[in-house]
């Protein structure tokens, strides 16, 4: 519905590519990069991989976005090389709109929605949690570099095997309170938090996990809110996200 089209490329051979999509449903173009000239051409090429080993021609992973003209327009890359960010992830770091089943709450001071970008945590894939806040009229809540309130937050409770990064807020703006004569950042329109989560691919995160096929993150949204008379007490509105859980596919191509 955007306009966006999907492709990934790989130094691994055409029969290679057809025998993983068969097995992974996959139905967007999967791209033969024979000697990785492609990968070269970008500046890619995974340096650690010793010339002449099996591995030797894989790209350092990550997504490029490019417009109709072929020019790079953004460009995503973690880390680890065990890591991804999905398709959601990338779409929303793009200010580009999904739709997501949401869970919605309103307190006296403000409206939220609370969502999540896919439906299944995979070991390594960043997956994005969401929460959308509306302030009342009038009101005005605190953001990062405001002393003296409570600066809204989006808290996760910790859970073995599962990694989270730190919370992304967006630019706020300056509010001069009169009587006090200070101005202090806060957000008094719509404004959106996200916080990237992952299960952690390392062995030790496998285990931490164990059989597990579902998992819920839970935590809150602490905040403090005004008009241009009162400050509130403090809130903190709990929150959940549900997946299922999800294992990579290991396994090699059936092809001679």
């Amino acid at each position: 519905r955007q306009g966006l089209g999907l492709a990934v490329i790989t130094y691994d051979a055409p029969e290679v590519l057809a025998d993983f999509a068969r097995r992974r449903g996959i139905t967007y173009p999967l791209l033969s990069d024979k000697g990785s000239a492609t990968i070269k051409a970008y500046g890619l090429l995974n340096t650690t991989m010793a010339p002449g080993t099996p591995a030797y021609g894989v790209p350092f992973p990550g997504t490029f976005m490019l417009d109709r003209n072929g020019r790079v327009t953004a460009r995503f890359f973690e880390q680890a090389y065990q890591e991804r960010t999905t398709v959601s992830t990338l779409l929303l770091k793009s200010g580009i709109g999904i739709e997501r089943p949401v869970t919605s709450a309103e307190t006296a001071h403000l409206r939220l929605r609370a969502w999540a970008g896919d439906a299944a945590l995979v070991p390594g894939r960043h997956v994005s949690l969401v929460v959308d806040v509306t302030p009342l009229t009038g009101m005005h809540v605190y953001a990062p570099g405001a002393t003296g309130y409570r600066v809204v937050a989006l808290t996760l409770d910790e859970v073995p095997g599962l990694r989270a990064l730190d919370t992304s807020y967006p630019p706020s703006e300056t509010y001069y309170f009169a009587p006090l004569k200070e101005r202090v950042p806060v957000y008094m329109r719509a404004f959106r938090l996200t916080r990237e989560v992952l299960l952690d691919p390392s062995p030790q995160g496998a285990a931490a996990l164990g059989a597990r096929t579902s998992l819920t993150v839970s935590g809150r949204l602490d905040y403090q809110a005004c008009d241009d008379k009162i400050c509130y007490n403090p809130v903190s509105i709990p929150l959940s996200w549900s997946f299922t859980l999800g294992a990579l596919d290991r396994e090699r191509a059936r092809v001679r």
